[in-house]
């Protein structure tokens, strides 16, 4: 199943280390078979509030993510991030394809008292 990492990143200092680190994020999700889906794009908020910017990145599956997030390559240049971004960012597994919705509400249904 596909993995993200998905970055909501706010308070941007501007400072050299973020065009590095933008410059040098690529060889290290590389080798994870990581690749941008979503970077440096505008976006509609439509509900709620959502300050700042959205960075999403594919993995082939959430080992994949958790092991680029770990590898000693990405953790040398994070610090280049964030001393100068303030953000969340999350590792979350995609649905199968195929994914039914119904079936999820179907068992929440069940959870529910009559």
């Amino acid at each position: 199943m596909p993995a993200y990492a998905i970055a909501h990143l706010r308070d941007v200092t501007p400072h050299p280390d973020i065009p590095e680190y933008i410059e040098r994020i690529g060889a290290t999700m590389a080798p994870y078979g990581g690749r941008f889906l979503v970077h440096n794009t505008a976006h509609e908020v439509r509900e709620g509030d959502w300050p700042g910017h959205v960075v999403l990145i594919g993995f082939p599956d959430i080992a994949a993510a958790r092991a680029w997030w770990d590898s000693p390559a990405y953790q040398e240049i994070a610090p280049l991030r964030s001393r100068h971004i303030t953000g969340d960012i999350i590792l979350v597994e995609g649905v199968p394809e195929g994914y039914d919705p119904t079936a999820t509400a179907a068992a929440m249904r069940t959870a529910f008292p009559s």
